[in-house]
């Protein structure tokens, strides 16, 4: 199906572009969305009469998406989840939950402009997009931690998991130590001169 963009879809063009897209993505996306119309001979004339408009509406809307964005940009956020001792949740962080947590911050973002590609299943600090419009796009900084505790500590950079493990391997080790200096389980022996 052939359509006219009216404002810039990513990876299609820009507005006034006349592109060929699968008769599905036109109909539930492009269409019901007000991204595009039909490129019959009618909706050309119709676009070309209204394009100052329709340029100047999406201008505006650029620039409120700027403004929002400079407030999210580089703001960080912080999610307690539950996760095993490797690091590995117990379930998973989509766009819905980020979204979610920019909203109680007061932020404003919805779950369609959360670009994740996979789900966050890891503890740390990742890095997620923020498409606010068409041509803005911020990033935040997600914290996936198991405790405010912890999530402060990743926040300072330090790898949470590998120090756990480091604390583990030398208790480990002054254990093994105390036991061979002479700790439990070891008896002197004594032999008898006979």
């Amino acid at each position: 199906m052939k359509v006219v963009l009216l404002e810039r879809v990513e990876n299609l063009g820009a507005i006034g572009d006349v592109v060929t897209v699968k008769d599905g993505f036109a109909r539930n996306f492009l269409l019901p969305r007000e991204k595009a119309l039909r490129a019959t001979s009618a909706n050309l004339k119709v676009f070309e009469a209204q394009r100052a408009q329709i340029e100047a509406r999406n201008e505006k809307a650029k620039a409120e998406a700027g403004k929002s964005g400079e407030k999210l940009d580089g703001s960080t956020y912080v999610l307690i989840r539950q996760a095993g001792e490797s690091g590995q949740l117990y379930g998973s962080v989509t766009a819905r939950d980020i979204a979610d947590a920019i909203q109680a911050e007061g932020g404003k973002a919805e779950r369609s402009q959360v670009v994740l590609n996979l789900p966050i299943k890891t503890l740390g600090v990742h890095e997620v997009q923020v498409r606010l419009h068409a041509e803005v796009t911020v990033t935040v900084k997600v914290n996936v931690a198991r405790s405010a505790d912890e999530a402060e500590r990743q926040a300072r950079g330090e790898d949470v998991i590998r120090s756990q493990f480091d604390e583990e391997r030398e208790l480990a080790a002054e254990q093994a130590k105390d036991l061979f200096e002479g700790g439990a389980g070891q008896q002197e022996f004594v032999a008898d001169e006979a």
